[in-house]
């Protein structure tokens, strides 16, 4: 487990790097005549929702539905409990310049959970590792439709249905197309993806840090972080670890509530409190956001991965000691 911790660690340092990079050696659109980058990156997000079907293991998720009861607690976590509490502060930043800020958040709180990290800090944890696959393969799918529909009451009030159309097409070309597509050949190349896995999570990777990196340099070359003051991180960064311990410590209570046993608490909290970072990067460009709000859009998604991978990480492996000690 030490290994998929270090890989965790050296990519949240090249996501510094790509920050850093964005900065020192910014992409320009002029470049695109030698490598287009965003026609790149476009490929690269069907590609990561194409093996995202191959991968769905369709067999563990009709196995685990008969727990609909966690299932039920850890999406509405995820897609009601998330969402309700940034939208609790809506009233009051509606209508000033902390709006662009308070929803940048909120597309944060839209997105559905991990699905690697999930299973891992759940299996390390010693919870229900069955139930987390099956809510981290569902949330996922969930989110397609659920993250823009969060979105849409918020987001282009203004804009025509051409608009809305485009965003449409773009989610059906680059994200349900895709899955639908690996579904269909999953049991001709389930195999094939399995063996070359470790493969298939570093292009993942590769596709989210030249997302973060094009966006970083966008805001560069167009001096958004000028008009960005510092405060505007320290809020980002309370409201992501302030979120994060409201809806596990909601999720819990609820569990508990519900009188699950030790693996499902675990798994629902586990699962329940998690958002992808993949998703975030590439709804940010399905979603008809802003050049020069994309990295506003993008910050609290990293600085939220961030904090969930070290401190669940410790949880984790603090929660399992503990059930090994009461198991003795």
């Amino acid at each position: 487990m030490a290994k998929i911790f270090n890989k965790q660690n050296v990519f949240l340092l090249l996501l510094i790097v790509m920050v850093i990079l964005g900065k020192l050696i910014p992409f320009k659109e002029s470049y695109n005549e030698y490598f287009n980058l965003s026609g790149f990156i476009d490929w690269g997000i069907a590609g990561i929702f194409l093996l995202y079907g191959l991968k769905l293991n369709l067999k563990e998720v009709v196995k685990d539905i008969t727990n609909w009861k966690l299932h039920l607690l850890i999406q509405s976590a995820t897609f009601l409990i998330f969402p309700f509490l940034v939208f609790i502060f809506y009233p009051f930043v509606k209508d000033s310049d902390y709006f662009s800020i308070w929803l940048s958040v909120f597309f944060l709180a839209s997105l559905p959970s991990t699905v690697s990290s999930s299973v891992v800090m759940v299996s390390i944890a010693k919870g229900n590792v069955t139930s987390a696959i099956f809510n981290a393969s569902v949330s996922g799918i969930i989110g397609i439709v659920m993250t823009p529909l969060l979105m849409s009451f918020f987001m282009n009030p203004d804009s025509s249905s051409a608009a809305h159309g485009e965003i449409l097409q773009q989610l059906l070309l680059k994200v349900l197309a895709p899955i639908i597509l690996g579904i269909i050949f999953n049991p001709l190349l389930k195999k094939f993806v399995t063996k070359y896995s470790s493969v298939i999570n570093e292009f993942d990777r590769l596709i989210i840090l030249l997302i973060v990196y094009e966006s970083f340099s966008t805001a560069f070359v167009q001096n958004v972080f000028s008009a960005v003051p510092s405060s505007v991180f320290l809020v980002l960064a309370f409201s992501v670890v302030f979120l994060f311990f409201a809806v596990y410590s909601i999720t819990g209570f609820l569990a508990k509530k519900m009188k699950f046993n030790s693996k499902d608490i675990i798994t629902a909290t586990f699962c329940g409190s998690k958002k992808s970072l993949v998703h975030g990067s590439l709804f940010v460009l399905v979603l008809g956001i802003p050049d020069s709000q994309k990295v506003l859009f993008l910050l609290p998604v990293m600085i939220y991965h961030s904090f969930q991978l070290f401190y669940v990480s410790w949880l984790a492996n603090r929660i399992a000691k503990r059930e090994v000690s009461v198991s003795h």
